[in-house]
């Protein structure tokens, strides 16, 4: 998928630095050396997290700057392997659909609200809003949006699953429920206790940005990617 991508200061997306002497320009200068470091020594096999935390305090990055490395840069063997398994949302036409539903809609929600969003080295577009245990449920347009993308590519159905330790998810997913008929989709929302579980062994297309379940299932497709697109906005690289 041809994503556009765009260097932006990333002032814009960590905040006022809290470090005397430490200008914005030197923390996008610190956060870029950072990157291309932990990609160099993960192409030679070091651990991820110990890789991530080297760099980091080599350049004395703050814990949001962190935060990003992590859901950025992923090791070349696996980001390849990954992007071997996305497919087009054009692709799900006729096929059944199996949705990660906190992970997407949150995604998307960042994507409406013009909240930081990353094209990462695995292809897949992830925010870095952390918000997931304290998220309170999105507003309608967000759960339009998803549904709408869905609508326009035609699959055979749909199974939305919330994560039922989330409070309200049970609300959210009667609401999503309701919802599918008008948008002409076959399918259904659920919560589960095991989501994740659920996700990897459900034999069906799965609809996630998380880098753990995608490493365990055949095919995956990227929603919150395919309205970034839709909606002409643009991804951050670092």
């Amino acid at each position: 998928m041809p994503w556009s991508k765009k260097r932006i200061p990333l002032s814009n997306i960590v905040g006022s630095s809290h470090r005397s002497g430490i200008a914005m320009t030197d923390r996008e200068t610190a956060m870029i050396l950072a990157a291309e470091d932990i990609r160099h020594l993960l192409s030679r096999g070091y651990p991820r997290t110990g890789v991530v935390r080297f760099a980091s305090d080599h350049y004395r990055l703050e814990t949001r700057d962190r935060y990003v490395l992590m859901r950025v840069v992923v090791e070349p063997k696996v980001a390849a392997l990954r992007i071997s398994k996305k497919i087009p949302c054009a692709d799900i036409k006729d096929k059944e659909i199996m949705i990660d539903g906190y992970n997407v809609i949150i995604a998307t929600e960042s994507v409406i609200l013009g909240e930081p969003i990353f094209l990462c080295d695995d292809g897949f577009i992830r925010d870095i809003r952390g918000v997931f245990r304290n998220y309170k449920n999105p507003v309608e347009s967000v759960c339009r949006q998803v549904l709408e993308i869905l609508s326009e590519c035609e699959p055979d159905s749909v199974t939305f699953l919330f994560d039922a330790q989330i409070s309200k998810s049970g609300m959210l997913a009667r609401y999503i429920r309701g919802l599918l008929p008008k948008y002409y989709l076959s399918g259904d929302a659920q919560t589960s206790k095991h989501v994740d579980f659920d996700l990897k062994h459900c034999d069906m297309i799965v609809a996630t940005g998380d880098g753990n379940i995608i490493d365990e299932v055949r095919s995956v497709v990227d929603i919150p990617g395919c309205i970034l697109e839709k909606l002409g906005k643009k991804a951050c690289t670092i």
